[in-house]
């Protein structure tokens, strides 16, 4: 009897082991498939949806360029999606549903212009080296990417919790888990009044969705999958913002990131520098604003600048473009209505003065209609 009762035992400690190696195998096997999704919804999607601004400008055929517009897009829709349905107190999941709709439309519709633009010649050319000179912008570019990968790795590896995490990752967490919106206390979890304040700059529900499309957790999402993003992101803002300034020097550009590289590595002055924000902040909506957002801009209207310069024809495509990072702005911050609304304003009085080109003001004004609206909600609620 003794000796049933110890090969019973053993069967069933054999058979536990063998249920957890399954489980551990499963849970192994999700998290794969998680990470995949937020490569797609990170990366893949938002390149897929930039084809729709390839006509914007010579370098919008750039990986980079498409990456960037494709996600200014999908961050503007968010945030016009968004609000009104905090502020209606609609269930989060009603807005899943309502902005995987916008962004299937928007493939469709980068899909369809593929196709027709697919025969046509590409938008730029590549200039030609000497040997000397690809050797040297080669090793350039081999130290650019080492140094991008220790701060990657350091952002993943040495993160940490601050204070604002206590509000902001905790907001994505309870969306995530209640399906509500700004109506619960982030710090005990107990229901309040609507915060329309911080509803109007939702970037947490942002995180909060990418974390129910990969079924990854929320805290995972914003500490790990959220800073290789989007600072990926800001390094491709400033290769396009290098192509521009050393159009004729090409072989400058990879000079020109290291520098803003270790501009980045030794910039954690203050708690409060864009640097500091940009590595061990990046969840947070206002380093995407002050990495991202407001870098962006001034890449547009660099470029719109150039146009009206040379007296190029500008597409409808740039103005949508410029227009859905003037919205993407809003969702990132409250202040970042006020911010871009001043540099675009800024902006727009030096190209009608100094090209008597007064007529730019209406669609620039109307890029600035989305900050407009946020701004007096704020002041409202």
């Amino acid at each position: 009897m003794r000796t049933v009762c110890i090969k019973i035992e053993s069967f069933c400690l054999e058979s536990k082991g063998c249920f957890d190696a399954q489980g551990m195998e499963k849970k192994m096997l999700m998290t794969v498939i998680g990470i995949l999704i937020l490569c797609i919804w990170l990366f893949v999607i938002p390149i897929w949806v930039g084809e729709l601004f390839v006509g914007a400008d010579r370098l919008a055929g750039r990986l980079p360029f498409r990456l960037i517009n494709g996600q200014l897009c999908l961050w503007g829709g968010f945030q016009l999606l968004c609000v009104p349905l905090v502020l209606a107190q609609k269930d989060y999941r009603f807005l899943v549903r309502l902005f995987l709709a916008y962004t299937v439309v928007l493939l469709l519709g980068a899909t369809v212009l593929f196709l027709r633009r697919r025969k046509r010649p590409a938008l730029y050319v590549v200039r030609e080296h000497s040997f000397k000179e690809r050797k040297v912008e080669t090793a350039a570019w081999i130290l650019f990417w080492v140094l991008l990968l220790f701060q990657l790795v350091q952002a993943v590896v040495m993160t940490y919790a601050d204070g604002d995490d206590a509000y902001y990752v905790a907001v994505s967490s309870i969306t995530e888990n209640a399906g509500t919106m700004y109506r619960k206390l982030p710090y005990t979890g107990g229901t309040t009044e609507l915060d329309a304040r911080h509803g109007l700059a939702p970037f947490p529900i942002w995180i909060a969705f990418l974390a129910s499309m990969s079924g990854i957790r929320t805290v995972s999402v914003a500490h790990v999958a959220v800073p290789v993003a989007l600072i990926a992101m800001t390094y491709g803002i400033f290769y396009l913002i290098g192509e521009k300034l050393f159009a004729k020097r090409r072989e400058c550009v990879p000079v020109f990131l290291i520098f803003t590289q270790l501009l980045v590595l030794f910039g954690d002055t203050s708690f409060y520098t864009v640097e500091n924000f940009m590595i061990a902040r990046s969840r947070q909506g206002k380093a995407a604003l002050g990495s991202i957002i407001i870098p962006a801009l001034f890449l547009l209207l660099l470029l719109l600048l150039e146009k009206i310069q040379e007296k190029e024809k500008i597409p409808p495509g740039f103005w949508v473009l410029l227009g859905a990072a003037m919205t993407a702005a809003c969702l990132c911050s409250t202040m970042g209505a006020l911010l871009v609304c001043m540099l675009m304003g800024i902006t727009g009085i030096c190209a009608a003065v100094c090209f008597r080109k007064w007529s730019v003001l209406l669609p620039m004004g109307c890029c600035c209609i989305p900050c407009v609206g946020f701004a007096v909600l704020y002041l409202l609620l």
